[in-house]
């Protein structure tokens, strides 16, 4: 394993859309298949932005790459909230992992 993927954005955005996927899983179990959608389209594009971003050919490309991603999680925040203002059960764990996740990513546009 490189220090790549071993880097803590990149294993904590992987860990946050395994999780979302499986909580898709039971939002589809319960017919919320339009949220679920959106959810799962904005919740694992985190990850594979942030993978992209560290191979961007430069620093303008890695910051924009890092920037979608931050966006990404800012959208899952609010299908989150959504969901929870509908009476929908949203684990706290999986919304304190996405506000972690908007954190790092603004940290690391930020010192980049």
């Amino acid at each position: 394993m490189s220090k790549l993927d071993e880097s803590p954005i990149r294993i904590k955005s992987f860990q946050f859309a395994c999780d979302i996927v499986r909580y898709c899983d039971n939002l589809k179990e319960n017919k919320d298949f339009e949220l679920a959608s959106q959810l799962l389209r904005s919740g694992t594009s985190i990850g594979a932005n942030t993978r992209e971003a560290q191979r961007g050919v430069s620093t303008k490309d890695f910051k924009n790459k890092f920037g979608i991603a931050l966006k990404e999680a800012d959208e899952t925040k609010y299908w989150l909230e959504i969901l929870e203002a509908t009476g929908r059960k949203v684990p706290k764990e999986m919304m304190n992992n996405c506000e972690e996740l908007i954190r790092i990513l603004v940290a690391i546009i930020k010192n980049s």
